[in-house]
């Protein structure tokens, strides 16, 4: 009964971007905001199409910075759990940085009420070589937690699953 009641309270709790956005730049890392069509939360649930497309507010500040380099843009999404993202983001985002290579990193996109797919129109307005989103998972009974990453090369709205990798599990007691 604990598992499920935890479950359905990380769905329904929204992720805190103020205070995600504070550790990322703590950190060092640029930040920008993005949200979805779905109005709130509910929508976000009954309509997953709108979790998919961009709000049209958002598009202007996503394309005003964007640069022609070889890039990879992160989006920092809240999907159906929003603990995953407010614990391993962070942490997964400094590994990360530290391995980039001879990639530039674009500013990191929190976006709320986001599906996979949303990642794909930021990437392409950002004018990245791939993105990666990193989203909360579906809850599970063990795994209220659990982080999935999805890359893409060549993001443009309009990609399916099958054109993205996945890692999925990303937590402390994940496989």
């Amino acid at each position: 009964g604990m598992d499920h009641a935890q479950a359905r309270d990380v769905i329904y709790t929204p992720l805190d971007t103020d205070k995600l956005a504070q550790q990322l730049e703590q950190r060092g890392f640029c930040t920008r905001r993005a949200w979805s069509q779905a109005a709130d939360r509910v929508e976000y649930l009954h309509r997953p199409d709108l979790g998919r497309r961009l709000d049209a507010a958002c598009i202007v500040g996503l394309r005003e910075t964007a640069s022609a380099s070889t890039r990879l843009s992160v989006v920092v999404a809240d999907g159906l759990s929003s603990l995953a993202p407010a614990q391993h983001a962070l942490p997964l985002l400094g590994e990360l940085k530290a391995r980039l290579g001879d990639w530039e990193l674009d500013d990191i996109v929190i976006a709320t009420q986001a599906r996979v797919a949303l990642g794909d129109e930021i990437g392409s307005l950002r004018r990245a070589e791939a993105v990666a989103v990193l989203i909360g998972e579906r809850p599970g009974l063990n795994a209220a937690d659990s982080l999935g990453v999805y890359l893409t090369y060549a993001p443009a709205a309009g990609r399916t699953d099958a054109d993205r990798n996945c890692i999925s599990n990303i937590r402390p007691a994940g496989l």
